[in-house]
């Protein structure tokens, strides 16, 4: 299906001078959207696979897509409405993972010949795998947010191995993983943070400075820091695991400005949507002059980001809007 895309550009406002900002954080940002054909599905984390194909969940639809960004078409593979497909990241060859939160699975999809290989939770209350990411040793990591654990689902193999968390409600939700190999868990229903040793499944919780703090997503940079949103609070947040030292800095938008949505780029900058703003905001924020930059407000308005994908070939973001929209941020 072809559809019309309108490429946006914004000046970006700045807080500081522009004396504090490399000249990449002081150019132009482009943001571009594409409205998704299926109307309120709530399309959702963007992942752009090796040929530059961008996949995305219609957890609202019970569909995977692809956005051709180019032509501006999209296709569509129907799940199942009953799955809830909430997150997808795609491998190496071509294979599409998604999370069934709503299904209690782990999917496999083979986009040539439209296969679908199901990898149900080996845990009757594991029930909502929620966000994936994978390691460079063939697994994948997930989060299973209101059944409260942690998995490990080897890809070669289709086994899942799941590790409760000790914190009741812990509601695990954004992951990543380190250059060790860790994954890095925040737990939206706690103050905490959490950590997985992948050799001996062993998890170590971390409690944030503030126990009103609800860290919703994270990022790590090239130094293996730990950088999360505060939700609740309105902070961008770091952890030092070698020192156990926490920072934060209270976003733009202030307590009402609900961070969401968040990735790093290669240049380890930090980026955030506040989805307490109407219309959403993208902000930047540079790790290493610990300076916001780059405020942008969504064109669709956004309703709200919810994750964010960073494609480093391209230095490009991209998130999916509840307003039904795929965007794309390039970055100058």
């Amino acid at each position: 299906m072809k559809l019309s895309f309108r490429p946006i550009i914004l000046v970006a406002i700045f807080l500081f001078s522009l004396s504090c900002l490399t000249p990449a954080q002081a150019g132009t940002i482009e943001i571009t959207e594409w409205l998704v054909p299926w109307e309120n599905t709530r399309p959702r984390d963007p992942f752009v696979d090796n040929k530059g194909r961008v996949w995305f969940c219609g957890q609202g639809g019970g569909y995977l897509a692809i956005l051709y960004p180019a032509s501006g078409n999209f296709k569509k593979y129907d799940i199942s409405q009953s799955a809830g497909p909430h997150n997808l990241i795609v491998d190496k060859d071509g294979f599409v993972w998604f999370a069934g939160n709503l299904s209690g699975y782990i999917g496999k999809l083979n986009p040539a010949t439209r296969k679908l290989i199901k990898y149900p939770m080996p845990d009757k209350e594991a029930e909502d795998p929620h966000t994936l990411v994978f390691d460079n040793a063939g697994h994948i990591w997930f989060t299973v947010q209101h059944g409260n654990f942690i998995g490990r689902l080897t890809m070669q193999t289709g086994k899942i191995q799941l590790i409760k968390i000790p914190t009741p409600n812990a509601r695990p939700y954004g992951i990543r993983v380190d250059s060790k190999g860790r994954p890095w868990i925040v737990l939206f229903g706690s103050y905490k943070l959490a950590m997985v040793n992948p050799h001996s499944m062993q998890l170590e919780e971390y409690e944030l400075p503030n126990i009103n703090s609800r860290p919703r997503r994270l990022a790590i940079t090239s130094d293996d820091k730990i950088w999360y949103v505060d939700y609740a609070e309105g902070f961008l947040g770091s952890f030092e695991p070698k020192t156990k030292k926490f920072n934060q800095w209270p976003l733009p938008g202030g307590k009402d400005s609900y961070p969401y949505a968040m990735a790093v780029d290669d240049k380890d900058n930090l980026w955030m949507v506040e989805t307490g703003l109407s219309p959403n905001r993208l902000v930047g924020f540079a790790s290493e002059t610990k300076n916001y930059f780059g405020f942008t407000d969504i064109p669709s308005g956004g309703e709200s980001v919810r994750h964010m994908f960073f494609h480093k070939p391209s230095r490009e973001l991209w998130f999916g809007e509840d307003s039904n929209y795929i965007a794309r941020v390039q970055i100058k």
